[in-house]
């Protein structure tokens, strides 16, 4: 079996996004208090905070294996940082776009403007994992 290596960014965003699964604990642990009632939130609200926890678990899951396969391709410099945070960036600002975007008083029943986080959060995603794609193809 052949060890693995691990380059210098990738150790270190792997150690970063490794830490920020608390975060993601958390979330699950707010979620279980929604769903039992203990904080008001319309349907919509739910729905999202639903989709922000969804998506920050399985985006960063994808952005650790992301750099393992970035190692592999050999991706260093812009192509490299792109392939390397695309996911973890997408990790962040997706759930944050669900998270704020469906915040405020009374009857919240759609997304406010904050929703373009959940596209950048896309565009970041598309990236990351388009570069790795090419750079594995092209490796």
């Amino acid at each position: 079996m052949q060890n693995l290596i691990l380059s210098d960014s990738s150790r270190s965003i792997a150690g970063v996004v490794l830490l920020t699964i608390v975060t993601i604990e958390f979330g699950g642990w707010f979620l279980t208090r929604i769903v039992r009632g203990a904080v008001e939130m319309t349907e919509f609200q739910k729905a999202f905070a639903r989709a922000g926890h969804g998506h920050a678990g399985m985006l960063v899951t994808l952005g650790l294996v992301n750099l393992l396969l970035a190692d592999a391709a050999g991706l260093d410099g812009v192509t490299g940082s792109i392939a390397r945070l695309g996911v973890p960036a997408a990790a962040v600002l997706m759930s944050a776009g669900f998270f704020f975007s469906s915040t405020g008083r009374g009857e919240v029943v759609r997304p406010n403007k904050l929703i373009v986080l959940v596209w950048i959060g896309a565009l970041c995603l598309a990236a990351g994992v388009v570069t790795t794609g090419i750079g594995l193809l092209a490796a």
